[in-house]
């Protein structure tokens, strides 16, 4: 069974979390002006994701990249946030109210926490959510998150490529979809709630990701495999 450590409110690594950020902000700005204004298909209304996209500072989405494609941001142009609405939401941290998106009581509360905010929106969004319901295919990859999360641990150590990962799960003969699958319902979740970091490289004209475990992973994650890990490592 996996399990998260408790990390007080002020721990530096819970920065590493664009998730956790994007939830802080967006909560507080909820309580600060009363509210956050829903369209009639109750997403996030344009000025609201605007701030959003200029405010949330998420890897490889800034409001450049996004406005570069998009004269005007609806929810649905910026995924973080349409998966974030749906996690305070089901989490009970927000409700809307009224035509308005507002904090709950124990969203405000939380949104001063951001140790218990983490311990209560990173799990559940990692370990709980069907990670194929927001991505570009139904296929979902064979496994578990105990065995993912303990056999990356190990592969991540020094970091490594999407290709090598894959292969060490399922070996050689694989579609793009089957990686691609594997790459939204496994490596994308842990990136975006900031256990892990990419990188891109561009090796003989072919781009590479590098994958690689954060300081919040080291600090927060409960593995099996952490003891064979120390015991790997010199002294």
């Amino acid at each position: 069974m996996i399990k998260f450590r408790d990390l007080p409110d002020d721990h530096p690594d819970l920065a590493y979390s664009p998730l956790l950020r994007a939830a802080v902000l967006t909560l507080r700005y909820a309580e600060d002006n009363g509210g956050i204004g829903l369209t009639q298909a109750k997403a996030f209304k344009r000025t609201f994701v605007k701030w959003a996209a200029e405010h949330f500072d998420w890897p490889g989405m800034s409001s450049e990249e996004l406005f570069r494609y998009n004269k005007v941001l609806n929810e649905y142009d910026f995924p973080p946030l349409e998966l974030l609405h749906f996690l305070l939401l089901e989490l009970k941290l927000g409700r809307h109210y009224k035509g308005e998106f507002r904090a709950t009581k124990l969203g405000k509360t939380l949104a001063q926490q951001e140790g218990r905010l983490f311990d209560t929106v990173i799990p559940f969004y990692v370990l709980n959510i069907d990670h194929s319901s927001y991505g570009r295919f139904d296929e979902k990859p064979m496994g578990n998150w105990d065995v993912w999360l303990n056999v990356l641990n190990v592969e991540m150590d020094s970091g490594a490529t999407d290709h090598d990962l894959y292969q060490v799960f399922y070996g050689n003969d694989a579609s793009w979809r089957e990686r691609a699958a594997f790459a939204s319902c496994v490596l994308l979740p842990l990136e975006w709630s900031g256990l892990v970091f990419r990188k891109d490289t561009n090796r003989d004209g072919q781009n590479e990701r590098h994958y690689f475990k954060s300081p919040l992973w080291r600090s927060v994650l409960k593995l099996d495999t952490n003891e064979a890990l120390k015991g790997a490592r010199p002294h």
